[in-house]
């Protein structure tokens, strides 16, 4: 964590240099830029909302922007190279500046991670609400490559196969680069009726998804995963597109055999990005603002 923190300026904190387009409404006020951090709204700051990836840090921006009318809310931009490390590396962003306990949102990856540190951390979370969570048991997983490729043009499918190839060469020099635009690639895949095909300002760094998926891949396959589970105290909603190439029913099915107090939401004519969506936006900004109370 840095010390010391900055007011933002939109010209000068490269990670917002794109992040105009969705200060609508006036609604961000005074945040903080840390190195690993974003504050919005004013405290107490009572939500976070974790970004996917692993690796694709400010992903999460838009939600944090639109919460912050109602709620201070944390952006922790996960930088940590292992599994362990971000779980830790959350943990202290959340004591050091959360109102405990607070509302965890975790997004896609960032769903397992705030699902990883609710378990292990039980205390500081009052609420965990999963959003277009990766499955949680491998079986369901076999299926997402194939129907996102299913969803993708021949042009795409081979530029894919190319950008693989940059990502896994470790001496290639613009891995990040590649591992950018694979994002773009897959979100044209995950979406169902988009708002917007720009991306939000996102800082992609394949060696974070390298180093922290390994061990997350490993413990889902042995079912640990899984079992983390039964330690979590705290509520938990996940709220799901009925067109997001991760099956639902790796969501579903599992916790809700192992969680106590577990409801499942399913988004019609909604994909990975629930706020991204035309038909859905409302519905899941609607359920999040229930949810705080």
């Amino acid at each position: 964590m840095v010390s010391t923190a900055a007011r933002f300026d939109l010209s000068q904190c490269w990670r917002y240099k794109n992040v105009v387009g969705w200060l609508y409404g006036g609604r961000f006020e005074a945040g903080v830029c840390l190195k690993n951090l974003r504050t919005y709204g004013k405290a107490p700051f009572r939500m976070a909302v974790i970004h996917g990836g692993p690796g694709a840090a400010g992903e999460m921006a838009p939600v944090a922007l639109e919460l912050s009318a109602d709620v201070g809310v944390l952006e922790p931009l996960q930088t940590a190279l292992t599994l362990a490390g971000q779980i830790e590396e959350l943990k202290t962003v959340l004591e050091n500046n959360a109102a405990l306990p607070v509302v965890l949102i975790g997004f896609s990856w960032g769903a397992w991670l705030s699902y990883l540190v609710t378990a292990k951390y039980p205390d500081l979370i009052k609420k965990l609400i999963l959003v277009g969570s990766a499955c949680f048991e491998e079986a369901y997983a076999a299926q997402i490559s194939e129907t996102r490729l299913s969803r993708l043009s021949d042009g795409d499918k081979t530029e894919i196969n190319s950008i693989v190839d940059v990502i896994n060469d470790a001496a290639a020099e613009n891995r990040n680069a590649a591992f950018a635009r694979l994002g773009q690639l897959l979100s044209k895949a995950d979406a169902y009726d988009p708002i917007t095909r720009e991306s939000e300002p996102i800082d992609y760094n394949v060696d974070i998804y390298q180093g922290v998926w390994k061990d997350a891949a490993l413990l889902r396959k042995s079912g640990e995963l899984l079992e983390l589970g039964r330690r979590i105290r705290c509520p938990v909603v996940a709220l799901h597109g009925d067109y997001d190439p991760h099956p639902a029913e790796g969501v579903h099915k599992p916790l809700s055999a192992i969680i106590n107090n577990f409801r499942f939401v399913l988004l019609n004519n909604c994909g990975h990005k629930p706020w991204n969506e035309w038909e859905a936006r409302d519905t899941f900004y609607q359920i999040i603002r229930n949810e705080l109370h």
